[in-house]
């Protein structure tokens, strides 16, 4: 099997950041556009997007929108400082990330016994930091406030929950569980726990961390694909050089588990571009490289529109030869000569291709000096 990166879009310098696309594909793929399904439902694309401005959302026509939860919404089991759904009691915002939204085959359960939760439920992970991030899950067929939002990460006894800027999330299938993905450098990591609310406990069934066999990292977006197999994307900034410019310091992992059905023993890989025969590596920024990777050839070439290179997937960590302890990904990913990207913000596999292409976003420095050095911008910033 051949992978492929490509880049899409050239990375084009604005106000505020250069953007950068790139794309994995395991295989070829036709899927059109115009055909994605949602729920078995075909919905078409949005008849005229807007500019690359500040406006109001465009939807497709087979969707409205409407509000489903405020920040300011009681949470039906307070816990400690977390009271609200995006607000912790002391003011603090909690920014309430990415949805997952998923149709349970029957009624989860919460804090109130032999209370009706219905079916339908939106699970989201909270970006604040202070050992206080959580997940919360609200239930769409609930119309009473008092039961409408539904805490899934209670304190301890010491008052803090021990999560951090949770972000990206998923289900996986093949598990059956919700995993939320923590943006906290090398104390990042995975969240992993049931849709069913364990009365013992007070929060989300099975509720643990995945450490120690998929590591440690500054994880944004996490998918699963059609044989288990889960794919991490890191944003995590680099070390800032020459007009503000960050080096290229995240990485795109792949974990495939020895089991399917269960996250807790497999390898951890990273993607490895290759230019020419010869892997994009991490370049440290030191006395010979003041500037690191940020306006190599490498990088030039690696965001070229059109530009076609292999790449494979290296094993950072194996949980049968190395344990599982917890790790830094992003030290063994740097150690095994994975090549980093300009902070991913998050990806998604292309709807239709049956899990083989994959798209990320590598964010860039997202300041607007690095975004207008044309030699920059020609990298992805």
């Amino acid at each position: 099997m051949k992978l492929t990166v490509k880049n899409l879009l050239q990375a084009k310098s604005c106000s505020l950041v250069a953007v950068a696309v790139a794309l994995v594909t395991m295989a070829a793929s036709n899927a059109a556009a115009d055909k994605v399904r949602v729920f078995n439902e075909i919905v078409s694309g949005v008849p005229a997007p807007n500019p690359v401005v500040v406006s109001d959302t465009v939807f497709s026509p087979e969707f409205a929108d409407g509000r489903v939860a405020q920040g300011i919404d009681l949470l039906e089991n307070p816990s400690g400082l977390i009271t609200q759904f995006a607000y912790l009691s002391d003011g603090t915002n909690t920014e309430p990330d990415e949805n997952t939204y998923l149709i349970l085959d029957h009624n989860p359960g919460g804090p109130t016994p032999d209370y009706d939760y219905g079916r339908h439920f939106l699970f989201q992970g909270h970006e604040n930091s202070g050992d206080l991030a959580y997940v919360t899950r609200i239930n769409l067929d609930v119309a009473s406030p008092a039961h409408r939002i539904t805490l899934l990460t209670p304190v301890d006894a010491t008052g803090i929950t021990f999560f951090n800027r949770i972000d990206g999330s998923t289900w996986n299938l093949f598990t059956g569980t919700l995993l939320f993905a923590q943006e906290n450098g090398a104390l990042g990591g995975v969240i992993e726990m049931g849709a069913d609310f364990d009365p013992n406990t007070g929060g989300g069934a099975g509720l643990r961390t995945l450490y120690g066999s998929l590591g440690q990292g500054g994880y944004e977006g996490i998918h699963a694909d059609d044989w288990g197999n889960m794919l991490i994307v890191e944003d995590v900034g680099g070390t800032l050089v020459l007009n503000n410019a960050k080096n290229p310091n995240s990485f795109v992992y792949r974990f495939v588990p020895l089991n399917r059905n269960d996250l807790t023993h497999g390898k951890l890989q990273a993607l490895q571009v290759s230019i020419n025969g010869n892997p994009v590596v991490f370049l440290p920024v030191d006395d010979k490289h003041p500037n690191g990777d940020t306006r190599s050839e490498n990088q030039l070439l690696v965001h070229t529109v059109g530009a076609s290179w292999p790449v494979q997937w290296v094993t950072v960590h194996d949980t049968e030869i190395n344990g599982t302890d917890p790790f830094d990904a992003n030290a063994l990913a740097k150690a095994a000569g994975a090549t980093p990207f300009k902070r991913p913000e998050n990806g998604q596999f292309q709807p239709g291709s049956h899990f083989q292409t994959f798209f990320f976003t590598p964010t860039g420095a997202t300041d607007n000096i690095a975004g207008t050095d044309p030699g920059l911008a020609a990298r992805g910033t």
